[in-house]
């Protein structure tokens, strides 16, 4: 029987396939990214948000960076040896690994301070703030979204539930928003931990009633800037290839480490 994902486009398309080929050649660090992410034996997203968070930071910054794809079904043993767990984002940095998305942002920005411009404010309270706000999205916003794509229709209660989270989530945020970034003109972590979900909030729209609007005039301008960012842009697939993954979820099949703790209300992995 062929894995669950085989009709799954393999690898990035549009912008993001552009942006691949143009980092071919060894560097002194080494992205691994994959088009599916995979624990155990299910995919968890159709191309990784938490991986593009870090392509992102890699392009805003203009840190040069070799670019290799993850084979999800046949993952190298030199992979494994980076990252035990076999999942992206997973980075090999003058041949010592580093993984998970939300350390590796900090760790480019630690180990890359002259590459411009820099994701964290020089001001120690705006740096604070902006872990607080990061914190925020990793336990109200992330698990929100994911409860929502995968409530069904005929559980309208639950459903409304998740949108209803979703909604006070990204209002808390968006009160904090100086426009047109979080931070105001400075392009920061905060939009970086973010804008994956904001590119895919087109599948909680179709299918369960999202609406940018309804979570306010300012949010629907944050979210236009985010999305069309040029390094947002540049690590973008086609959102035809993402849309096939999402079905599972939508139709509550998906198994994946995250899925499962959504649905025994556990904090994500």
């Amino acid at each position: 029987m062929a894995p669950p994902d085989a009709n799954i486009h393999p690898v990035a398309t549009g912008r993001a396939a552009e942006t691949v080929a143009q980092h071919q050649d060894p560097q002194d660090l080494t992205f691994y990214s994959g088009w599916v992410r995979r624990p155990a034996a299910e995919t968890a997203v159709a191309f990784c948000p938490f991986n593009q968070r870090v392509w992102i930071a890699l392009e805003e910054k203009g840190i040069p960076y070799q670019y290799k794809e993850v084979n999800p079904y046949k993952k190298e043993e030199h992979f494994l040896r980076i990252n035990p767990r076999g999942l992206v984002p997973a980075v090999e940095y003058r041949g010592k690994a580093i993984y998970e998305s939300l350390v590796l942002l900090e760790f480019l920005e630690d180990a890359y301070p002259s590459h411009k411009p820099s994701l964290l404010p020089s001001d120690p309270y705006e740096r604070a703030r902006q872990r607080i706000w990061i914190d925020h999205i990793s336990k109200a916003v992330v698990p929100a979204w994911m409860r929502l794509v995968m409530a069904q229709p005929n559980e309208p209660e639950k459903l409304q539930t998740a949108l209803n989270e979703l909604y006070e989530g990204l209002r808390k945020l968006q009160h904090e928003v100086k426009g047109p970034y979080f931070a105001g003109e400075q392009f920061t972590l905060v939009d970086v931990v973010l804008v994956p979900w904001v590119t895919r909030d087109n599948i909680s729209a179709e299918h369960r009633g999202y609406k940018r609007e309804d979570v306010g005039a300012g949010w629907v301008k944050y979210a236009k800037a985010l999305e069309t960012r040029d390094s947002v842009l540049r690590t973008t697939s086609e959102q035809d290839k993402i849309q096939v993954l999402y079905d599972r979820y939508l139709r509550g099949e998906a198994q994946s480490e995250a899925a499962k703790a959504i649905r025994a209300g556990r904090p994500l992995p």
